[in-house]
């Protein structure tokens, strides 16, 4: 007789426990061992195994076996070599893909960790520096304390928590509005319930208190150096503003007539109001001794010889502006126009007439969704987004939804052919594409497409907008003899540019278009590498400390997230879209934040492993 499955049956209640243990894998702490992680899946894929097959219900215990003794400082090379010649002996006799994906993983693991292993068994300790940390730290690539700020904006001491995120980054207001926000990537939050909104209480404090009324650390005595900074970016600017606080003159030369770089010129007003972004770099320029040459372009007002000479040294922050087009036939015509260039005319006053148009845009980054956004909100007819494969969609889920709510349509499995233009004349009429389907993922997990058998099609638009990525105008450093590779200042994860003594380089020129925080990153790390160039070791004081840590309850708890207008508000201007939190929100957001830099952090003991 068949019966219809109870509620709060044993099926379901064990759905209830995977949707925990996922969010606990979800928060894996950065920095632990690697073959600790590895162990651990083994061990779940010892939990599936059915027990038919000998490859798998046998083998995979051995494997574990055989992974404990590395990890306990008991094994040989030889331990090494067995675990592989096992494991290639599942992955090619076991029965199902337990066994198959379980061998898989170990042998992974060798040849990606190969190192960890060596030093486990040579060394029964974990390699140099691997070691837990505070997640949101680590993963924030200024490593700004966010623990910290968030206590103070529990407390309400909202200068003081901007003062504390200013200590490792100058753009409190930028980044509260745009940062991509990879700290919450690992949140230990996540265990309990839902990472911690940290963008949205970095917005919270910058919307209470504006950042250019909070006075900046107080600058070190002059030492009479001066540096020249290519680009008043988030690179360049961070650059300068860390360097003036350590008592060095900076002089940035910047080729636009306002200082911002991207920040200004590439992300639209809806998301980041210019006016916003004043005060962030009002405030680095009081800062110091920082001077901005506006209208300034190296290579045609000053050469890159006369910055080497009259300077004590250089750091060229130059940004990626510059909009790709694509190789093919008409990539040059008529109302085909790259992402970047659209969004730059835009900032400068001068934007396109949509009205009416039939918008497609070929991408599906951050710059694209807001090339997408902006379209709409230029009065375009349609909008269409179109990428060959869904992995091609790297903006945030968040941007993504937006577009959607604001009436962009998006469609995937298409390969991009061929553009098509008017008999007479250059303008674009429509674009060729070609179905595709999804075949094998790479070795970098990513899904391949191939083509379909259904035939290309022709789709209509009056505007082809490129989003396939931006470079660097770097034809006049090349020039004067600064290594470029690909279009790409060669320097390494110092800033130091190859064999160019005081000449330093970071940001979007070096690593290809990145996110705000990765070039404020950079800037810092250029400007105290430029610091100890000059012969000083200056520590910075940002006059302000966290309060002490008090235990968290752990209460399951609902995350408080940024709300924004109504779609068909916002789609009619270029309002800020975004809706600032309310006291009891921020308040009950920050309770939330477990402290992780006073708990539960540190994963080695005497240089190994807890297991």
């Amino acid at each position: 007789m068949r019966k219809l499955e109870k509620k709060g049956s044993m099926n379901q209640r064990i759905d209830v426990v995977l949707r925990k243990f996922r969010s606990r894998m979800s928060s894996y702490p950065p920095g632990m061992c690697p073959i600790v992680l590895y162990r651990s899946l083994l061990q779940i894929s010892l939990n599936q195994s059915c027990g038919k097959c000998v490859p798998c219900r046998d083998g995979l215990v051995e494997a574990d076996r055989l992974m404990g003794s590395i990890l306990s400082g008991d094994a040989t090379m030889d331990t090494l070599e067995e675990m592989k010649k096992l494991c290639n002996m599942i992955t090619e006799t076991a029965d199902c893909a337990v066994g198959v994906v379980a061998a898989g993983l170990v042998l992974d693991s060798i040849t990606e960790f190969e190192d960890e292993y060596v030093s486990h068994i040579n060394n029964r300790r974990c390699v140099e520096n691997v070691t837990q940390t505070v997640p949101c730290m680590t993963l924030c690539p200024a490593h700004v304390d966010v623990p910290g700020y968030i206590a103070l904006i529990k407390e309400g001491d909202y200068a003081g928590a901007i003062n504390l995120i200013r200590d490792r980054n100058p753009f409190p207001t930028a980044c509260a509005m745009v940062c991509e926000h990879p700290c919450e990537r690992k949140c230990r939050r996540s265990i309990i319930d839902a990472p911690i909104n940290i963008r949205g209480l970095k917005k919270f404090a910058v919307d209470k208190v504006s950042a250019d009324t909070v006075t900046p650390p107080k600058p070190n005595v002059k030492t009479g150096k001066k540096i020249a900074i290519v680009g008043a970016g988030p690179s360049g600017l961070t650059c300068a503003y860390f360097l003036a606080l350590m008592g060095h003159k900076a002089v940035v030369f910047e080729e636009h007539e306002k200082a911002g770089g991207m920040l200004r010129y590439g992300i639209p007003e809806y998301r980041l109001p210019k006016a916003r972004l004043d005060c962030d770099i009002n405030s680095i320029i009081k800062a110091g001794d920082i001077e901005i040459k506006y209208n300034t372009k190296v290579g045609r007002d000053v050469s890159v010889e006369e910055l080497r000479s009259e300077y004590d040294a250089l750091y060229l922050g130059l940004g990626a502006q510059i909009g790709n087009r694509m190789p093919m036939e008409n990539a040059d015509a008529g109302n085909v126009i790259p992402a970047a260039d659209f969004l730059q005319q835009v900032a400068g006053g001068h934007p396109m007439d949509l009205t009416g148009k039939r918008v497609v845009l070929i991408g599906g980054g951050n710059v694209a969704m807001d090339a997408a956004r902006t379209a709409v909100r230029l009065g375009a007819k349609t909008v269409h987004v179109l990428t060959r494969k869904r992995d091609d969609m790297t903006a945030l889920a968040s941007e993504v939804e937006s577009a959607m709510q604001e009436g962009v349509r998006f469609r995937t499995l298409l390969s991009f052919l061929h553009i098509e233009t008017e008999k007479e004349g250059d303008k674009v009429t429509a674009v060729w594409l070609q179905p595709e389907i999804v075949a094998e993922y790479d070795k970098y997990g990513m899904m391949t497409t191939e083509h379909s058998s259904a035939y290309p099609y022709r789709f209509l638009c009056d505007v082809l907008i490129l989003g396939v990525g931006q470079r660097s105008d770097v034809a006049a450093f090349e020039a004067a003899g600064i290594p470029v590779n690909r279009g790409r200042i060669e320097a390494d994860e110092a800033c130091m540019v190859k064999d160019m003594p005081g000449v330093f380089s970071g940001g979007d020129c070096v690593t290809g278009p990145s996110t705000a925080i990765n070039a404020i990153a950079a800037g810092q790390v250029a400007a105290y590498n430029i610091d100890e160039y000059l012969g000083y070791h200056h520590k910075i004081n940002c006059d302000v400390s966290a309060p002490p840590a008090m235990p968290n309850k752990c209460i399951p708890t609902g995350r408080a997230e940024i709300e924004e207008k109504d779609p068909f508000e916002r789609r009619e201007n270029f309002d800020e879209v975004e809706v600032p939190m309310t006291d009891e929100e921020a308040a009950r957001e920050s309770g939330r934040c477990l402290r992780c830099d006073h708990y539960g952090c540190g994963s080695m003991e005497g240089g190994r492993c807890i297991w």
